[in-house]
């Protein structure tokens, strides 16, 4: 578990590469040939269509890379439907030490140009956020200068027709917002359940930045799988421990989630967590994480 220290000597960098097509899209074998020539070891295919925004190849692909690797793809929009939904994949990728690159755009994380380019990216995407609350604002005020009240008619008159359609509607706005964050978090989900309590996979969720509670966590893979995009088994029972066992738990989803921490890196993170050890010591060290690691092969949590 330990990182093994070298000298002179950097790891090289794995390319993969990703490639969408709907399906009226000829362009598929031009990306694949750019991919290929970028140098790209592996290359995903999703074929689909513009209604779907389901992507399980993405979703896969996201939960298979790891610290170090470079995600390639053509274009930017081959990879997000919207500038924020490309944000929210960069620094999820960024957090697990994974670099991005969009060979048609200036944007390569590994280069300190990209990430400046992604800067100016991420402050177009909060002006665009905030004019559009402007907007809305706007549009409000104007309404009641000529008299008109704001919403639905029909909602204000309680019509269940009206109701109804407002609710659909919010169903539908809910999944397809799922659907389009779901590769920052449901790769990690599947890795994690139901071995491991929802209480640890939110904690190690909300370790990279999200904002997840054990809720809302199991109402979203519950709509989810109500959808048929994600399997029946992470709805399952998590096995019954002792409640001992949960540092031992809490150990094994962190070095699951991030197999490259180092035994120190994962005593850090526990004590940023504020997880005392047993026997009553004030700091975590790394021979204790790594009879909790031991422990957890014990208890088939994790594969050595």
């Amino acid at each position: 578990m330990a990182k093994q220290q070298t000298a002179d000597v950097q790891p090289l960098q794995r390319l993969v590469g990703y490639a969408r097509v709907s399906a009226d899209d000829q362009a598929n074998d031009t990306q694949l040939d750019e991919l290929r020539g970028a140098g790209c070891d592996r290359i995903y295919q999703e074929h689909g269509t513009e209604v779907s925004r389901a992507r399980p190849v993405l979703t896969k692909l996201l939960g298979e890379l790891t610290s170090g690797d470079v995600l390639v793809v053509v274009h930017l929009d081959r990879l997000a439907r919207s500038v924020s939904h490309l944000l929210q994949v960069i620094r999820d990728l960024e957090h697990r030490g994974v670099h991005f690159r969009s060979l048609h755009d200036p944007i390569d994380t590994s280069t300190p140009q990209g990430m400046f380019s992604l800067t100016v990216l991420d402050a177009v995407e909060k002006l665009e956020r905030s004019l559009n609350a402007e907007r809305t604002k706007a549009g409000i005020k104007a309404a009641k200068a000529r008299g008109r009240l704001p919403g639905n008619p029909g909602l204000r008159e309680r019509r269940p027709e009206a109701i109804a359609a407002v609710s659909k509607a919010r169903e539908k706005l809910y999944l397809d917002e799922l659907i389009a964050s779901s590769q920052a978090w449901l790769p990690m989900v599947r890795q994690l359940r139901p071995q491991h309590s929802w209480d640890n996979v939110v904690r190690v969720l909300n370790r990279r930045g999200q904002d997840w509670t054990v809720e809302r966590l199991r109402r979203a893979v519950h709509r989810m799988v109500r959808a048929k995009l994600a399997e029946n088994d992470l709805l399952a029972r998590s096995p019954r421990r002792a409640p001992e066992d949960h540092l031992m738990q809490l150990v094994a989803a962190i070095a699951i989630a991030d197999p490259d921490l180092s035994l120190r890196e994962i005593a850090a993170e526990l004590d940023k967590l504020g997880e005392r050890p047993k026997g009553g010591t004030r700091k975590w060290v790394t021979s204790s994480v790594r009879d909790l690691l031991d422990e957890a092969h014990r208890f088939g949590l994790m594969r050595r």
